[in-house]
Order: C-alpha cells, then sequence, then structure tokens
C-alpha cells in the first residue's frame, strides 16, 4: 500500500511536504475517493522508510487543510467533502499557471504572448 510512494532526499523539499503532495495526488485522480482509509502513520513511516513523527506531520497539515479526518482509535480518511477533489484539481492547476505568469514576467513576456505560448504548446508545437 504505502510502498507507492516514492520519496526522494535529492528533492530538496521536506519529506512531510512529498508525502502530503503524493496522498493530495491519489485524491486528485480519483485512486482515493472521500471515505478511503489511509494507511496508519506508522504503516506510512515503515513503508516510506521516514519517521512516525514525519509522518504525523504530514496527516496534521492534511486535516488542518480538511483533505483528511482523523478519528480517534478507527485512523485517518480521506474527507467526505463533495468538491475534494475539484478542488485539489484547481488548487494543483492555479500553482502551476502561477508559476508559468512568474516565468512569463520574468522573461518580460506580455499576457497575449503567454497565452499563445500556452495554446502551441497545447497544440504539441514549439516556438
Amino acid at each position: 500500500m504505502t510502498t507507492e510512494f516514492v520519496l526522494s532526499q535529492t528533492d530538496g523539499r521536506p519529506m512531510y511536504l512529498q508525502i502530503m503532495e503524493q496522498i493530495k495526488r491519489r485524491i486528485t485522480v480519483g485512486d482515493w475517493l472521500p471515505g478511503y482509509r489511509l494507511p496508519s502513520i506508522r504503516e506510512m513511516a515503515v513503508g516510506t522508510r521516514v519517521s512516525v513523527i514525519t509522518v504525523k506531520r504530514a496527516y496534521q497539515e492534511l486535516e488542518s487543510a480538511g483533505v483528511i479526518v482523523t478519528q480517534q482509535g478507527k485512523g485517518s480518511f480521506v474527507a467526505e467533502i463533495g468538491d475534494l477533489q475539484q478542488q485539489l484539481k484547481n488548487t494543483e492547476l492555479n500553482a502551476a499557471l502561477d508559476a508559468a505568469i512568474d516565468a512569463g514576467d520574468a522573461l518580460g513576456l506580455t499576457a497575449d504572448e503567454l497565452l499563445a505560448r500556452l495554446q502551441q504548446r497545447q497544440k504539441g508545437e514549439d516556438a
């Protein structure tokens, strides 16, 4: 179950953020639906070869963000929010668009030039 998580020491981001990202990714793509029981903190720690404290932080952050809920004695579950999957998709897309906008600004591109480049890339064309 947790062997599907791939964490990298060379990533540059803390392990708990990598765990959070991969959990959100599974929810976003529909692998983990609302109500899905996540691996226990200990199971995740063993499966990912990180400390229990690291996994606990990831779970706490996800719970604070409303992505998961924890029930004492039962475990942690994907939050049963009707539009959670869409919210996560929008958040991920907005982050990518913000990065593209920042790159365009740094390169001196106008909004129209950036949009044209995006449309070219979507068609598989190089500029």
